[in-house]
C-alpha cells in the first residue's frame, strides 16, 4: 500500500535551499506540513514566501552543528505540531575547498563533521526518543551521497569520509529499530542522477569564524560548480544538471515503496560494491567512484 503523506508533519534541515528545498516542494505537493530549519535566516524567509502557497509549510532559524539549536527546533515542533512524523535530516556542507587529503587541515574536518556527521547524530538523537514515545508510524531520513557512504573520492576526503560516517549511523539505527519492533523506520538517501547544482558548492559562506583554515589557500581546481561541469563536459562525461524538485519527488516515492536505499543512482552502486569486495578480498586498493 502506497504511503500517504496527506497531513503529516515533515521537519526538513537544510531545507531552505537545493536538495532540501526539493525535498520540501515534494513534500507540499503531497499535503504535508512541513516545517523547514535551516542556518540561514534571509534563504529561509525566502522560501518560506516562496512554498507557501504550495501547502502548510512554516521555517525554524536552527544550526545542527549546535545540539541546544536542535533542542529548540523539536520542543517547537512538538509544541505546535505535536508530532514529528517524516524527519529529514538533510543539513550538509563540504570541508572547505578539497584537494589533496595532506592539504586539509583539522579545522575542515571539525567544521565538516560538525554539521554532517555530529549534525546528522544530533538530530536523530533529539527527535527519535520523542518519535518512539509517541508510538505511532514514522520515517527519519538521512542525506549521505555516494562520494563516501559507497565509495571514497580522493579528491574529497574529508567530505566522503563524513557521508562514510552517515551512511554507517543510520544503518545501525535502522537495524536497531527493526531488532526492538519499533513503528518507526530509518532510511538514507543518495542524491545523484546527474549534477546536483545545489548550496553545497558555496557552503563556506556558513563557516565559523573560529572554524577558518589556519592557512588560507585558493580553493583546489573544480571545488565550483561551474568549473566542476566544464571538467566533466571536457572529458566527454555526462553533465545534466538534475532538477531537484523531480529528486525529491522521487525520494518520496522510495519511501513509499518501503526502500531503504532512497535515490537514483542505486543501480551503480551494485557492480562498484561488487568490485570493491573483490579488491578488497584480493587485498588490493578498491576502485573508487571515478574508476
Amino acid at each position: 500500500m502506497a504511503m500517504d503523506f496527506e497531513g503529516r508533519i515533515a521537519v526538513v534541515t537544510g531545507g531552505a535551499g537545493g536538495i532540501g528545498r526539493g525535498l520540501v516542494h515534494a513534500l507540499l505537493t503531497r499535503g504535508a506540513h512541513v516545517v523547514v530549519a535551516d542556518v540561514e535566516a534571509p534563504a529561509l524567509a525566502d522560501a518560506i514566501d516562496d512554498l507557501a502557497s504550495l501547502g502548510t509549510v512554516r521555517g525554524v532559524l536552527t544550526d545542527v552543528a549546535d545540539p541546544e539549536s536542535l533542542e529548540g527546533l523539536a520542543d517547537d515542533v512538538y509544541s505546535r505540531e505535536g508530532r514529528c512524523d517524516l524527519l529529514f535530516a538533510n543539513a550538509g556542507v563540504t570541508s572547505g575547498g578539497g584537494g589533496l587529503p595532506w592539504e586539509q587541515e583539522i579545522n575542515d574536518w571539525r567544521w565538516c563533521f560538525s554539521v554532517n556527521v555530529f549534525g546528522v547524530a544530533q538530530t536523530v538523537i533529539t527527535f527519535l526518543p520523542r518519535m518512539l514515545e509517541a508510538g505511532r508510524p514514522a520515517e527519519i531520513i538521512a542525506t549521505s551521497s555516494g562520494d563516501g557512504g559507497v565509495a571514497p573520492v580522493p579528491y574529497a576526503s574529508v567530505y566522503a569520509a563524513s557521508k562514510a560516517a552517515v551512511s554507517c549511523f543510520i544503518e545501525a539505527v535502522a537495524h536497531q529499530l527493526r531488532t526492538v519492533g519499533a513503528p518507526v523506520n530509518a532510511h538514507v538517501f543518495y542524491p545523484g542522477g546527474g549534477l546536483l547544482d545545489t548550496g553545497l558548492w558555496t557552503a563556506a559562506r556558513n563557516r565559523p569564524a573560529e572554524l577558518e583554515r589556519v592557512r588560507p589557500r585558493a580553493p583546489a581546481p573544480g571545488t565550483t560548480f561551474a568549473e566542476f561541469k566544464a571538467q566533466l563536459e571536457a572529458t566527454g562525461l555526462p553533465a545534466e544538471i538534475v532538477d531537484l524538485d523531480r529528486l525529491g519527488a522521487q525520494v518520496l516515492d522510495d519511501l513509499a515503496r518501503g526502500r531503504y536505499i532512497l535515490g537514483s543512482d542505486s543501480d551503480r552502486f551494485g557492480p562498484l560494491l561488487h568490485a570493491r569486495a573483490d579488491a578488497i578480498g584480493q587485498g588490493e586498493l578498491p576502485p573508487t567512484l571515478l574508476h
